[in-house]
């Protein structure tokens, strides 16, 4: 709030000499003169009528000689730079208001410029930032102007005019994008780059602040990015309100991993052939003190974007490992646990190291813990930092499961690459697949690939307890799912567990197909 009480300020004080020193002000020299000549005689007349003239000639002169002198530009790009930006925003929210006239504010956002860096390097990319920045000048008016903000952003100022409405925004956005999306060729190679646009109209801005305008788009290109790539998106009311929430959510959710309030829950995994507990899955959730459950597909994009994913992963790891231990001292025999791991933490250097170092903390085998990967980790090179982690990972004992398989593109000779162990047949391949032969189909192929393989099958996602059924008389060897158990917090595995076992000498089992 302090901050938008001095922008705010800053701003009237702005306003307020803009008035003072304008060329209007000049029709009040003859009244000004004529009263210091009632005041104080001939000499006060002459000093009055010559000085103001002077005082205003060399004041628009000084202010011009400042500007020039504090118009830094970046050595790379040749454009003027974020402080600029702000300066510059702040006199066109004062022309936009004294004219009546409208402007637009444009962030742009070069997607995956990290990995350009990597592969082309520093200067090749600086060259590429260059290039663009004239491009996007072509397409603008004299008085319009580019700035570089650092990194792989852009910003673009509109300069006054009568009309500026939503439409015109929407379509300078595109023209934008295109430019920033040909080509670009750099020492005989031609790079490739996707941009993300986010813009605010000067009759949105959510405060009469330069601040606040540049928040406002910057707001609009977060929200872009988090889209479809080479998204366009324009700030709104709305979008304010839903990013303020998110903002707070993301707040929440940092301080919620740290206090324990987001835990690893559990959810059975069991054999459709004997029904005892083949493993759990362990599974993120959060119990928010006062919303209840809030759901991962909320609370996860939120630990994201404050990079905290590599500290849910330890967080997730570490229960695990605590959970299979005390099981152990329970009497429960519960073979493995698995947990997932984003991506990024696949691509860490030291993961395969960590997860040894603590299996051998917890005195636990390495095939006590199932890794479970997406086919698009699979399907990548096996150069990436991911496969030689989940190659190690392989080679110390653990196990490896390809999750939600039959949505990505992993090929075969990737799943042999990866010494996959089980396969987890996705969700929409196993539902009503009781009462839909094709689904039946589909899973009967699926398994039967997998029994040429070598590899085990797990169904995940078991709703009821006719696909239950059917899945074993499929020869699906394990199943997953709420037909079984709900995810549930640690404390209520044991007495689940206890139930479970205790249950087991009253229902049918499934062999080849019939209940015994």
């Amino acid at each position: 709030m302090a901050l938008h009480r001095r922008d705010a300020l800053r701003t009237s004080s702005k306003r307020l000499s803009s008035w003072l020193l304008g060329a209007h002000m000049l029709a009040f020299v003859p009244a000004i003169a004529l009263s210091a000549f009632w005041i104080a005689g001939e000499h006060a007349l002459v000093m009055v009528a010559l000085g103001l003239p002077i005082l205003y000639l060399l004041t628009g002169t000084l202010n011009e000689a400042h500007a020039a002198k504090t118009r830094e530009v970046d050595a790379t790009t040749g454009l003027p730079m974020i402080d600029q930006l702000e300066n510059d925003a702040e006199e066109m929210i004062i022309s936009c208001s004294e004219a009546g006239r409208k402007s637009a504010l444009f962030f742009i956002q070069l997607e995956e410029f990290e990995a350009l860096v990597q592969r082309y390097g520093q200067e090749a990319t600086g060259a590429l930032l260059e290039r663009l920045g004239e491009r996007f000048r072509a397409l603008l008016r004299e008085h319009d102007t580019v700035y570089w903000l650092g990194g792989a952003r852009f910003a673009i100022l509109i300069a006054p005019v009568p009309q500026f409405e939503l439409e015109s925004a929407v379509q300078l956005s595109s023209r934008l994008q295109s430019a920033a999306e040909e080509p670009v060729s750099v020492n005989m190679q031609a790079l490739f780059v996707s941009a993300a646009v986010g813009f605010c109209l000067s009759t949105r801005s959510p405060e009469g602040t330069a601040s606040a305008w540049m928040r406002a788009s910057e707001t609009a290109l977060n929200e872009a990015t988090r889209n479809n790539p080479s998204s366009i998106r324009a700030y709104s009311a709305e979008m304010g309100e839903t990013s303020m929430k998110r903002e707070a959510l993301m707040r929440e959710a940092f301080f919620a991993l740290d206090n324990g309030e987001i835990s690893p829950w559990f959810q059975p995994q069991i054999s459709t052939d004997t029904g005892r507990v083949t493993g759990f899955e362990a599974l993120a959730r959060w119990h928010h003190p006062k919303r209840g459950t809030v759901a991962p597909a909320d609370f996860l994009p939120a630990l994201q974007d404050t990079g905290q994913m590599e500290r849910l992963g330890e967080v997730v790891l570490y229960g695990a490992l605590t959970a299979l231990k005390t099981w152990d001292r329970a009497g429960f025999y519960v073979p493995c646990v698995a947990v997932n791991f984003t991506p990024e933490e696949l691509r860490n250097p030291k993961l395969a190291e960590k997860i040894r170092w603590d299996l051998d903390r917890f005195d636990l085998s390495p095939d006590r813990l199932t890794i479970e990967v997406l086919e698009t980790i699979v399907a990548g090179s096996p150069e990436d930092a991911a496969a030689r982690n989940l190659a190690a990972l392989a080679k110390l004992g653990c196990r490896i499961d390809l999750d939600d398989f039959g949505t990505g593109h992993a090929s075969i000779t990737a799943i042999r690459r990866f010494t996959i162990e089980r396969i987890k047949i996705d969700r929409s391949f196993i539902s009503r697949v009781d009462k839909d032969q094709e689904q039946q189909r589909m899973v009967s192929a699926i398994q039967t690939m997998a029994e040429r393989l070598g590899l085990e099958t797990l169904a995940e996602g078991v709703e009821t307890s006719g696909e239950h059924a059917m899945l074993g008389q499929l020869g699906c060897a394990h199943v997953q799912g709420f037909a079984i158990a709900r995810p549930m917090p640690f404390d209520d595995t044991l007495a689940w567990l206890t139930q479970h076992n205790t249950k087991l000498g009253t229902l049918p089992q499934i062999r080849g197909g019939t209940a015994i």
